[in-house]
């Protein structure tokens, strides 16, 4: 059971590296939302998710980093939805949407490493 649950959190940080590292390919590029950013943020909420609950652990999930970094978690989708919409309306992502993207997936990362 250990072994799967290392399985899902290599998914896990997979789906992070793929968000941020799309997120970040774009910040270098031309600032815009990419089909690639979704897949990463789908792939770390699933599994995340799976992560969350309580199984093959003997230790105590602590429910409030959990809680947290889900709001961080949803914030991002937000803000990718609304990035997205308005790139398909007006043709860019306004800076601080774009950039807020990038920050809250690093903190979402520093909250996962830093908080024991």
């Amino acid at each position: 059971m250990e072994t799967l649950r290392h399985v899902v959190v290599l998914v896990h940080l997979v789906g992070f590296a793929t968000l941020f590292g799309a997120w970040l390919v774009a910040a270098v590029g031309d600032r815009k939302i990419t089909r690639l950013q979704h897949w990463g943020l789908a792939i770390a909420g699933v599994a995340g998710l799976a992560l969350a609950a309580p199984w093959g652990i003997t230790w105590e999930l602590n429910y409030v980093k959990i809680g947290v970094k889900l709001v961080v978690l949803l914030v991002i989708g937000a803000l990718l939805g609304i990035g997205a919409s308005r790139q398909r309306k007006v043709g860019s992502v306004p800076a601080p949407l774009f950039w807020g993207i990038g920050v809250l997936t690093l903190l979402n990362a520093a909250l996962a490493v830093l908080w024991r």
